[in-house]
């Protein structure tokens, strides 16, 4: 469904407690005034489903096209349950935004499969600068609300799948 035909920060069905979860969050520095307001999206929506602060860890990238690797970073050295991925490219006048779109997309599909843990895709890829503010706690709501969320219900699956705990969350 096309954002603009729904909000980012309002979900459907029940939200599993993110209270035992250990999520961490590599944002891209970039076009700060955007990436900024997701970050503070997805930590306030990750606390309000029970995760501590203590419990979620931010690291910054220069720019989208770093996320990759710092996803990776948190994946080899530290110990959470989750990745969310936060940048915003903007189309500009040269093929710079396709190029940066297509590796980090490829690149934290990648991760998902190599690591075996949720890496959430948190990457704006708008026309121009109102999409993204429209998309960053604006009329279409925060992406990083919709990342935190997909963070948690993705770590509740595997967890489930993997017999961690029957949560029994996706009956």
């Amino acid at each position: 469904m096309a954002t603009e035909l729904k909000n980012l920060s309002v979900f459907d069905g029940e939200i599993p407690s993110a209270n035992d979860m250990k999520i961490g969050i590599v944002v891209a520095e970039w076009n700060w005034q955007i990436t900024g307001a997701l970050v503070k999206g997805a930590v306030d929506t990750l606390k309000k489903h029970g995760c501590s602060e203590s419990n979620i860890v931010v690291k910054k990238v220069p720019g989208t096209f770093e996320l990759t690797l710092g996803a990776q970073f948190f994946a080899e050295y530290t110990d959470v349950d989750a990745i969310i991925a936060i940048g915003c490219v903007i189309q500009g006048d040269t093929r710079h935004f396709d190029f940066i779109c297509d590796s980090v997309t490829q690149g934290i599909t990648e991760l998902n499969l190599k690591c075996n843990m949720p890496v959430i895709f948190g990457v704006l890829t708008t026309n121009d600068l109102q999409q993204a503010l429209d998309r960053a706690g604006g009329k279409h709501g925060n992406k990083g609300d919709e990342a935190a969320v997909t963070s948690i219900k993705m770590v509740a699956l595997q967890k489930e799948m993997s017999g961690e705990t029957d949560l029994s969350f996706y009956e």
